[in-house]
């Protein structure tokens, strides 16, 4: 494998992208199947209509504040790569490589997930599916691979149609729930007072149901990897970032006030995917199936966001030297096609034989160390580099990052004492990075902060 320093790799990222196509790729990472299945979840736990509401608005908040800290860097350092960007800014070679590889791998994980999501959802569409539980996964796969390879031009109206569909589609499910259904008739609501003793405590039900909101948030940052492609960064990330953010808390709080208004609450605690349910009691029969395609163009729009952010990361580190030089081709749509074809193939072999199941335990500690990543590299740098142009600097700093920091610290180590077992194979890979490292960087670097140069590619 052949590595060195930084090189100039053959053809250039387009420098095409605005607000429109921010606003789509954050729909597309953080509106999924999620908001479908976890007010069920949370309803379980909680079983109180004003305690559900707080939990989604806070999960919210922690999100707003996440995108804050993430659009001062994103602006900062407007290159594309993500997580890897900052970490090597802030923390040098090894850090870059290990939090670039991190999420890489988180990546190729969830791209698994969300074909062979795509898959169970058309066969519960179309039953005479069920017998090519691979089939449709790869093919699904496949060709949102080849029109992300036609261009970038490709890619991102896909992203924008597909995140402009599943949105209408939600608002006016939500719409649906209050003009058609009639309340739902109410039953008995969980005191709060009886909550502690009705389950192992107050707190724990809310952390868990907490839990499970901020992973349905997650998807806030995917702007971050395309700022080397937006034609203005410093002004479109904010906007997009931070008003898409607020958009998704609105439509996430009134998506469970529906289905609060539509399903008592025994109902909704018990259903597995309550958006279903709601469905079905507004159209009948045929509500199931509309939440089946709203799923599967969530899952596609979602899918191709994923393909599109995931080559950046490879593309980055290879422009760095990190990866082979090949790894940074860019061809003349302005699609690393080196790093996507690689993407793709490692995630077809995941859904081949299965062992994306194996690894989403592992993808669930990484994703969080991402975050931790990024809120450490706000605090080194603006110590250690106060001199960078910040075009946008968190609001409420360093409270509001202090406060991610930390609650994302809480989040990891709820997670490490869940799954023991995978938290020690998930360190012992971290560990095991260190001498690959050296092994793939033959020559010692400069300092990330001193070598690196932002570039703005061409129009």
């Amino acid at each position: 494998m052949t590595t060195g320093p930084p090189i100039r790799p053959k053809g250039q990222l387009l420098r095409i992208l605005g607000i429109g196509f921010g606003i789509a790729v954050i729909i597309g990472g953080v509106i999924g199947s999620g908001i479908l299945r976890t007010p069920g979840l949370v309803a379980a736990q909680l079983r109180n209509p004003g305690l559900i509401i707080a939990v989604w608005l806070v999960g919210g908040i922690y999100a707003f504040c996440c995108t804050l800290s993430v659009t001062e860097l994103g602006t900062m350092l407007p290159r594309a790569g993500g997580w890897y960007v900052y970490s090597r800014r802030a923390f040098g070679d090894y850090g870059g490589f290990l939090v670039g590889c991190m999420d890489w791998i988180t990546n190729v994980v969830a791209t698994a997930f969300l074909a062979v999501a795509f898959g169970d959802f058309a066969a519960e569409l179309q039953p005479s599916l069920h017998g090519s539980v691979k089939v449709v996964p790869v093919a699904c796969l496949s060709a949102l691979t080849l029109l992300n390879w036609l261009g970038l031009r490709a890619g991102s109206r896909t992203q924008e149609l597909t995140s402009l569909v599943k949105t209408l589609a939600l608002v006016a499910f939500v719409l649906a729930c209050f003009v058609i259904s009639p309340h739902s008739p109410p039953d008995a609501v969980a005191p709060l007072a009886s909550l502690a003793a009705a389950r192992e405590g107050l707190l724990l039900a809310v952390l868990v149901a907490l839990q499970a909101v901020i992973i349905t948030y997650d998807g806030w940052y995917f702007a971050i990897y395309f700022t080397e492609e937006d034609h203005d960064p410093a002004r479109n990330l904010p906007r997009s970032s931070i008003g898409t953010v607020l958009a998704c808390i609105a439509v996430y709080v009134l998506v469970n006030v529906a289905l609060l208004h539509v399903l008592s609450m025994n109902k909704l605690a018990a259903s597995q995917v309550p958006a279903a349910d709601a469905a079905m009691a507004i159209f009948g029969g045929r509500g199931r199936q509309l939440i089946l395609m709203l799923a599967m163009v969530s899952a596609i729009s979602a899918l191709n966001a994923g393909l599109m952010l995931a080559p950046r990361i490879l593309f980055g580190m290879a422009r760095d030297g990190f990866l082979p030089r090949w790894v940074a081709f860019v061809n003349s749509g302005g699609t690393p096609s080196a790093a996507l074809l690689l993407n793709a193939l490692a995630s077809l072999a995941l859904i081949l034989n299965g062992g994306y199941e194996k690894l989403i335990a592992l993808a669930s500690f990484l994703f969080v160390g991402l975050y931790l990543s990024g809120f450490c590299a706000l605090f080194v740098l603006r110590v250690r580099e106060p001199g960078l142009p910040r075009p946008f600097k968190a609001w409420g700093y360093p409270w509001t990052n202090l406060l991610v920091l930390l609650a994302s610290s809480a989040f990891l180590v709820a997670t490490i004492v869940g799954d023991v077992k995978d938290a020690l194979f998930t360190l012992i890979l971290i560990a095991l990075s260190y001498p690959v490292y050296f092994l793939v960087v033959k020559r010692k670097r400069p300092p990330a902060s001193a070598s690196d140069t932002l570039t703005v590619p061409p129009e």
